[in-house]
């Protein structure tokens, strides 16, 4: 099986092997992100880096924590067949802050279908237990199961 050559590989690296520059670009965005430098050129200042470094590396290097505030989960549900539902489902869903990834819906069948949601929920204002027990309340709703979790 052949690459996409747009298809990138990532890989997880201990900071000990990293060149000066990449760690400083890390620390750089770590700044920026945090409120601690106001511009590109105020925190490469601050961790003796040139711009054209921190541009060369700024899309390519990550912190593990960087990594790990993108949260998805997958859940399924069986609902009833019935107008509406998928909309206020998926309204529920949002007013959480989730970011709804993907949909999957099967054709209804004796009046009931499954749905399928991928979210990333690094946005999220409450728990995801939370959120599972408001959808567990909507009315139309007959299961809900979490498939899966991951970054």
């Amino acid at each position: 099986m052949r690459m996409d050559h747009t298809e990138k590989k990532f890989y997880l690296v201990r900071e000990d092997v990293l060149s000066e520059a990449m760690k400083k670009t890390i620390e750089a965005k770590d700044l920026l992100e945090r409120g601690k430098a106001e511009s590109i050129g105020e925190a490469v200042q601050k961790v003796d880096l040139s711009r054209s470094a921190f541009y060369k590396y700024r899309d390519t290097v990550f912190s593990f924590s960087a990594v790990t505030k993108e949260r998805i989960i997958s859940l399924f549900f069986h609902l009833e067949d019935r107008s509406g539902t998928l909309s206020k489902l998926l309204s529920v869903v949002a007013l959480s802050g989730c970011n709804i990834l993907t949909i999957h819906q099967t054709i209804p069948l004796q009046g009931r279908a499954n749905v399928t949601l991928s979210l990333n929920t690094s946005g999220m204002t409450n728990d995801i237990d939370d959120l599972l027990s408001e959808l567990r309340k909507l009315e139309f709703v007959e299961k809900v199961e979490v498939l899966g979790t991951g970054a």
